[in-house]
Formats: C-alpha cells, sequence, structure tokens
C-alpha cells in the first residue's frame, strides 16, 4: 500500500450531477433576482423617491461594481478555506442586504445597501463557477454547466413577471421583498444539501504576494483572456437590456409594469432555449464551435436593433425581437465562457473565477454610468448599446476563440486523479 503523501491531491466529493445543476442554478439565478426581479420598479423608484436618472442607474451600477471587487475577495478565500463556508456567509449577506433593501427610505440607503448586495451576491456566482472546475473537466463542466444555466433560464423567466406583479401589487418595495425570500430559501437549500467539493484547501491562496503572482499568471493566460472577453462582452449587452429597458419599454413604449415582465420573460424563454440547444452543440462542434454559431444569432441582433433604431423605428416588435435573438446567443455562448474561464486552473478556480467576474463587472459599472446620461427618452442608446456588444462579441468568438488549443475531452475531474 503506498504511502498517504501530505501534497497528494484529494478527490472531490461524488456529487449527482442534477444537484450540481440544481446547485448552481439556485446560486447563478441569484444575480438576475437580484437584477431582473428590480427592473419594473425601477421607474416606479425613480418617481417614489424623487431620484435623478443618474441615481436609480447607480442603484444598479453600484450592485454590478461591488459585485465585481467582491469576488476578488471570496475567490481567493473560497480557495484557502472552501467553498461551503463561503457560500453559507454571502448567502446570509445577501439576504440581510435585500431586506436592507426593501425598506430603504431614501435613495442613498437604497444605494448603500444594494452595494452590500452585490458585494454578497459576488460569494455566489464565484463558488457556483469554481465548484464546476472542482467537480468536472472544461467540457463536461461546460455541459453541466449549461444544464444549470437552463434552470437560470427559468429563475430568469419567471423572475421579471414576478417582480411585474409584485410592483404592480406593493409598489416599487414588492420586487425587493420577492428579493429577499428567493435569497433566504437559496441559504437554506445551500446548508442543507451542497457539500464542500473543494478538493483540497490552499493555505497560501489569500497571502499577498502568491495571490498577486496568481493573478498575472491568469491574466495572461491565451484560454483565460479569450473566454473571459466573451463572457465580459455578451453579458455587455444584455447589461444594456438589463438597465435601460424598462425606461424604454414603459416610458417610451407606454407598457405596464406586468406587460414589462411578460416582455423579459419572452427575452428569458429565448436564452433558456439557447442553453438547451448549447448542451445539444458542445458534444458535436466542441465549446468554440458552438460559440461561433451563436455569434449568428448576436450579430443579427445587434444590427437588426440599431439599424431599426436609426431610420427611427420605435415599435415593440423592433425592440423585443432583437433582444430574444440576442438573450438565445447569449444563452450559447455563457455556458461555454463560464466553464471556459477556470478550465485551465483546477487549483485556483477561485482566482480565475473572481478575476473574470472583475471583468465582467467594470465593464457593466461603464454601462451603467453611461447608460445615466445617455437615456433621452427614445429606443437609440439600447439599440446602439446593444449593436455595440454584439460586434465585439462576434469579434472575440470568430477570433480569439477559435485560436484556442482543442479542450480537454469529456471526463470528470475525478478521473485524472491519481
Amino acid at each position: 500500500m503506498p504511502p498517504n503523501l501530505p501534497n497528494a491531491p484529494t478527490l472531490p466529493p461524488r456529487v449527482a450531477p442534477w444537484l450540481a445543476a440544481l446547485a448552481l442554478s439556485l446560486l447563478l439565478g441569484l444575480q438576475p433576482v437580484s437584477t431582473d426581479v428590480y427592473l419594473p420598479a425601477l421607474p416606479m423608484l425613480t418617481a417614489a423617491l424623487g431620484a435623478p436618472m443618474s441615481s436609480a442607474q447607480l442603484t444598479m451600477s453600484a450592485l454590478i461594481l461591488a459585485f465585481g471587487l467582491g469576488q476578488m475577495v471570496w475567490g481567493p478565500v473560497s480557495d484557502r478555506i472552501g467553498r461551503r463556508p463561503v457560500l453559507l456567509a454571502g448567502l446570509a449577506l445577501h439576504t440581510v442586504a435585500s431586506a436592507g433593501c426593501a425598506l430603504a427610505g431614501s435613495i442613498e440607503a437604497l444605494v448603500l445597501w444594494r452595494t452590500l448586495q452585490g458585494a454578497a451576491l459576488a460569494a455566489a456566482v464565484v463558488c457556483a463557477r469554481a465548484i464546476v472546475r472542482d467537480l468536472y473537466e472544461p467540457v463536461e463542466g461546460a455541459q453541466v454547466m449549461a444544464l444549470a444555466l437552463s434552470g437560470l433560464g427559468v429563475i430568469a423567466l419567471l423572475g421579471p413577471l414576478a417582480g411585474g406583479f409584485a410592483a404592480a401589487a406593493l409598489g416599487w418595495r414588492g420586487p425587493l421583498v420577492l428579493v429577499t425570500a428567493v435569497a433566504a430559501l437559496t441559504l437554506g437549500f445551500i446548508a442543507w444539501r451542497l457539500p464542500e467539493t473543494l478538493p483540497r484547501p490552499d493555505p497560501n491562496a489569500t497571502r499577498a504576494g502568491p495571490l498577486l503572482r496568481r493573478w498575472a499568471t491568469i491574466g495572461r493566460h491565451r484560454v483565460f483572456l479569450a473566454w473571459a472577453l466573451l463572457v465580459a462582452c455578451t453579458y455587455g449587452g444584455l447589461f444594456t437590456l438589463l438597465a435601460a429597458s424598462s425606461f424604454v419599454y414603459m416610458d417610451v413604449l407606454g407598457l405596464s409594469p406586468a406587460a414589462y415582465g411578460a416582455a423579459m420573460a419572452l427575452g428569458s424563454l429565448s436564452y433558456l432555449a439557447g442553453t438547451l440547444l448549447c448542451r445539444r452543440w458542445i458534444p458535436r462542434h466542441g465549446m468554440a464551435g458552438s460559440v461561433a454559431r451563436g455569434a449568428v444569432f448576436t450579430l443579427a441582433a445587434g444590427l437588426l436593433f440599431a439599424g431599426a433604431a436609426a431610420a427611427g423605428v420605435q415599435a415593440l416588435w423592433a425592440v423585443l425581437l432583437p433582444q430574444c435573438l440576442y438573450a438565445f446567443g447569449h444563452g450559447i455562448h455563457q455556458p461555454c465562457g463560464q466553464a471556459g474561464v477556470v478550465g485551465p486552473f483546477p487549483q485556483a478556480a477561485g482566482a480565475a473565477s473572481a478575476l473574470a467576474g472583475l471583468v465582467l463587472a467594470l465593464v457593466a459599472f461603464g454601462i451603467g454610468l453611461w447608460l445615466g446620461v445617455a437615456l433621452d427618452g427614445t429606443v437609440r442608446p439600447l439599440a446602439y448599446g446593444l449593436g455595440f456588444w454584439a460586434l465585439l462579441t462576434c469579434a472575440v468568438a470568430w477570433t480569439l476563440v477559435q485560436r484556442l488549443p482543442p479542450a480537454l475531452p469529456l471526463a470528470p475531474a475525478r478521473a485524472a486523479a491519481p
């Protein structure tokens, strides 16, 4: 019998794929819950709290910036002490912050609570990405991520509908009460069913010197750069939709909160369809081939929306159809990108996930600041913004991603351990 070596890798626990996918759906789903459910309340709280447009957008962009910066803390900590304690702490903090948002009496208090909410949300998302790498090799991880994001698509589908009805029934605080309830339920499920997945804690994961060197190595890695840029660009278009759509649909096109929720739910249904197609494409075309095909839908969405806006068209179909096309392509890009950024780093998945999350958050924060001054009572800022990010997404999908070496074959991470 070979001796027990102290530095020998430890096998991750056997977590059933359905349980991993369900846990990932709930953890990743907190992000659209924290944003999409809240969207129907944006015009209402702007009026109720007497806030200018820039302050209303700050409630979104502050959450996203804190979300990105928080991942830089939670990611390395999860590499050192494990995913489970970080998840439990982050989800508890998210529940408290969500309740604070619902009770806020001023726009300044709301921005503060939303900032704390974003920092807590970072724990859920960074650990979710890292858990995929703990348990699976990149290609199989992309398939499990696609399954999880299908579940997220259901959450995103129901979120705007529920938020619209909550806003219509209870005012702008209603959707925030709903977010609090979802956060509490997610905390309960993770505490009940999800075991620790980190194979072996790294005691040096949070030391400043090794951590900075690790981030420098990750940031220069061509696989990380390609997938992180793809995720950031495709989310840039989605965040433009999220941050501006309520003002366009409700203020420009005259939809009610409930009707707006239905319009966003239709986009979420398209996203769900994209994730389902992604699961079929990955075994046939690989991750790079899948995103190359998905970029066709992304490009069609950007060109259609920008072209209609340039022609002066301000009709429901001219917003809803590009939104659905873009969401469909996003459902293909996201599973591959989320698995791709952590694929080369099985011993530093938390740090890699955090760095990718920071890039995404900085992009979204800049978009929020821009929309605060760009929204002008027409569809043009939303249309041109979506068109810009669609072009960048396609450029990355058709160049940087295609130059990457082939991904590893389908195999669980534990099969490679000695």
